[in-house]
């Protein structure tokens, strides 16, 4: 919310956040392909009363347990949250686009899905 988008419940109520992206100039089949390109998996999702056909949407919908099981907190949801925007506002800036790949791949490394393998 701090960096503009809307929130379709205004607010983060549940491990579920539905991003209506019209104000950004996006659709969500757009930016669900462009956070797919740096590592970042959203879906593309409905918004209420959305203008756009179901297979493109005005929205996307992120989930958070697939983060906090690899023990992710407060501090790495700001940093994805941080690497979305850039993500989203800079999309050819290719530059940024490798600096948010690597960010990415940082987290994945500390954070790892099975630390004993």
């Amino acid at each position: 919310m701090e960096r503009g988008y809307n929130l379709v419940s205004g607010g983060t109520d549940n491990h579920l956040i539905l991003v209506d992206l019209r104000n950004k100039g996006l659709t969500g089949a757009e930016a669900e392909k462009l956070l797919d390109d740096v590592g970042i998996t959203v879906n593309k999702n409905a918004i209420p009363y959305d203008p756009e056909k179901p297979n493109v949407t005005s929205g996307i919908r992120i989930g958070t347990p697939a983060l906090t099981s690899r023990g992710m907190k407060e501090s790495e949801m700001e940093q994805i949250a941080e690497l979305i925007d850039i993500t989203l506002t800079y999309r050819d800036d290719e530059i940024r686009k490798a600096k948010v790949m690597k960010a990415v791949k940082s987290l994945c490394e500390r954070f790892p899905l099975y630390s004993n393998i």
